[in-house]
């Protein structure tokens, strides 16, 4: 659960001298304390960074656009999560024994843990021999720590930094190391928050010797498993093969070039229960004290026994922590058909099974190249490695394939990517409209306007004589040197494409030696946003407004519109962590609902922010309308703000707790070609728009108003409903 949230779609920059200058002299002198904030417009791929300062540390809300930033983390799903809440209660109370504790909180937060540690303090009979520090590295996060401490009276019982924890010093922010820390600066992977060269400076610079902690330990997980349907999210080479289009992005001889990026990549595995046959039992991975100082590498080789016949498509991983010293609080992220299936004994959460939430996932390992054949009763041989961020795997023969560095010509993409690159109906439909664009021009100047590879080999692939133009800018170099590398294969020459790795208003008529754009194209995908919401791939249109000069009078624009559609759904395990937040473990967080974007007991009707989710990963959901649509947006129009509404009625009886969103793609100007990002695919995230509370509905006599507007400025689209 990240910690201090970006702006999705924006790769982190450093902040421009001038800045840094700013930032130096102002942490030097006595003045409040200052950090960076990027902001981002999703139209433009434009950024900026904005200085953060806390000179008004009692105001009662952050602003706004710091308010969307925490409303798009994952701390209020994190509160909402009882089991883990309960779970650090009780390791608390049972480790803050002494009532000269001096406890360190890494990672505060809102300040839950510190608060907890305080209290057990005062019941040790602390009465300030003790201390409670806690450090908050994210400026806007700290200051709403400070607000919930107030609300708690406890802004005399907790000292708050707002610098990371290895900015603290012994003998200046603290007084003198710390015999007990209390921290949550945990990943779905575990390490990816930093844990490690985190609990490292700890425990070098601000913890005793053998500390006491909380959590104690974390032991990681695995069981191999067999997946046609996440294997299609992985073995691209064979889905083009069966695709039978005669385009290559994993030519023979170089399948690897194009390939999802080597990691663990979190994903709600629970919704793959049907889809998942074990291979293997869970077997335990690597083991990490918080209470000693960890190392930064490790390595460990284990012999697994096939439990049935089988093809190796990935390794599922989970965690469990050990709370306390004692071995009597646990708290497991495995997926709930692991317990059902497995014969192991695992560790159970305290107080049973824990709800669905978000902020925790499991991990998905794709085994390298083709996978592993499995017979039962085989001996699988794995080696597992982590080093200060990660933990990877190799299977058996696989073991040279996965060690290999990739080549500057080599792509890594998301596994949702592949899998939609992979996917037959995807790419004919985009096949056939291209070829039919292209047929009624002889020689025709195209630009992909966005970071598709795969429409840059179509186009220069269906009309030998075409001049591409590929903007690529996310991409750049990295989709100059991927297409410099397959072209050959695709009987291509690199004579007719030109990357220009820029964004559209910087292209003149010198790039397209003074010829004008009869074909713009996009799939849209912008590379590196893959995480925002719908609408923002409206970008695409805003290119096209711009390429506008550069464009002939009977250009033809893939695709020519897009709708906005939704539909009702039922949404009890989302909405549970989305909701608002009261007693927190006997701590008030209602100051915190506003920021976060919590949804019920708000003024009047006031809604959280849409927010992206891949649907079909949202636990349990329901449909209870049919798809409605809401608003176009014609890319042959320069780009607009939209207004739309409509009244929808209920097919269903249920409770409705909101609305799932998403742009279908208009490829075509007859419409007889339509690509539907909508909940049916698990290639696309869409966005989710709680209601203000939710409403119980059915067939026969309820009706919603909906409407929604769309500002082309800051490519924001606002929603507001009412039960009629």
């Amino acid at each position: 659960m990240p910690r201090c949230p970006l702006l999705l779609g924006a790769a982190p920059r450093p902040p421009p001298a001038a800045l840094r200058l700013l930032l130096r002299r102002r942490m030097a002198s006595s003045e409040p304390a200052r950090a960076f904030q990027l902001r981002l417009n999703p139209l433009t791929g434009d950024s900026e960074w904005l200085v953060v300062d806390d000179a008004e540390p009692e105001a009662p809300a952050p602003p706004t656009q710091h308010r969307q930033l925490l409303a798009a983390t994952s701390y209020l799903d994190m509160l909402n999560d009882a089991a883990r809440n309960r779970a650090y209660r009780h390791a608390i109370d049972a480790t803050v024994t002494d009532p000269t504790s001096r406890v360190l909180d890494i990672g505060a937060g809102t300040g839950l843990l510190s608060m907890m540690a305080a209290r057990a303090l005062a019941a040790a009979g602390g009465d300030g021999r003790g201390s409670v520090s806690a450090c908050e590295a994210y400026l806007p996060m700290g200051k709403l720590t400070r607000r919930v401490l107030r609300a708690n009276g406890m802004q005399n019982k907790v000292k708050v930094f707002h610098k990371r924890s290895d900015e603290l010093r012994v003998g200046v922010e603290l007084d003198s190391r710390a015999d007990t820390m209390v921290s949550e600066i945990l990943d779905s992977e575990l390490l990816g928050e930093g844990l490690i060269p985190t609990l490292q400076h700890a425990h070098d610079e601000l913890l005793v010797k053998n500390p006491k902690s909380v959590p104690y330990r974390a032991t990681t997980y695995g069981v191999v498993i067999e997946s046609t349907s996440l294997w299609k999210m992985h073995d691209l080479h064979s889905n083009e093969a069966n695709a039978e289009d005669g385009v290559w992005l994993t030519p023979g001889g170089t399948e690897n070039i194009l390939s999802v990026k080597q990691q663990q990549h979190a994903m709600q595995c629970d919704a793959l229960a049907d889809e998942i046959r074990l291979l293997s039992e869970p077997f335990k991975v690597f083991e990490f004290d918080f209470w000693k100082r960890p190392d930064s590498h490790g390595e460990t080789k284990i012999e697994i026994r096939a439990t049935a016949d089988g093809h190796a498509h990935a390794i599922i991983s989970w965690w469990v922590l050990q709370l306390d010293a004692a071995g009597s609080v646990f708290y497991s992220t495995a997926p709930r058909w692991v317990r059902q299936l497995s014969g192991v004994d695992l560790p159970q959460c305290t107080n049973g099974m824990k709800d669905w939430c978000d902020h925790w996932k499991q991990c998905v390992w794709f085994i390298q190249g083709t996978g592993a054949p499995a017979k039962k009763d085989q001996n699988l041989s794995l080696r597992a490695s982590h080093g200060q961020t990660s933990i990877s795997y190799q299977l058996n023969m696989n073991d040279e394939v996965s060690s290999r560095s990739p080549k500057g010509d080599h792509l890594t993409l998301l596994p949702e990517r592949v899998g939609l690159y992979g996917d037959k109906d995807w790419r004919s439909a985009l096949i056939s409209v291209v070829r039919n664009a292209m047929s009624e021009r002889s020689s025709p100047t195209c630009i992909v306007a966005d970071d598709s590879v795969f429409l840059a080999l179509i186009v220069s692939s269906l009309l030998p004589s075409s001049k591409v133009i590929t903007m690529f800018p996310g991409l750049r170099d990295k989709g100059l040197n991927y297409l410099q590398a397959v072209v050959n294969a695709n009987n291509l020459s690199m004579d007719r494409i030109k990357v220009i790795g820029r964004k559209a208003p910087s292209l003149t008529m010198n790039d397209l030696q003074n010829e004008k754009v009869n074909l713009i194209v996009g799939e849209p995908f912008y590379h590196g946003s893959e995480g925002i919401l719908p609408w923002q791939n409206l970008r695409f249109w805003n290119e096209r407004t711009l390429l506008d000069p550069l464009l002939s009078e009977n250009a033809f624009t893939v695709p020519c519109k897009g709708i906005l559609r939704f539909c009702a759904m039922s949404l009890p395990d989302l909405w549970r962590s989305r909701c608002s937040l009261r007693d927190v473990e006997g701590f008030d967080h209602s100051v915190v609902n506003d920021t976060f974007g919590a949804c019920g007991d708000l003024p009047g009707e006031q809604q959280g922010p849409c927010l992206p989710y891949y649907v079909w990963q949202c636990g349990y959901t329901k449909k209870l309308s049919k798809v409605y649509s809401l608003m176009d947006f014609n890319f042959s129009e320069p780009i607009h703000s939209c207004f739309g509404k409509t009244k929808i009625e209920f097919a269903y009886d249920g409770i409705c707790h909101g609305f799932a969103v998403w742009i279908d793609w208009v490829l075509d100007e007859k419409s007889l070609t339509v690509i539907s990002t909508g909940p049916e695919s698990r290639y696309w995230k869409q966005g989710v728009q709680l209601l203000s509370r939710p409403v119980q509905v059915n067939p026969s006599n309820s009706v919603m108003h909906v409407e929604a507007r769309f500002d082309h400025d800051t490519g924001e689209l606002t929603f507001k409903s009412v039960l009629l």
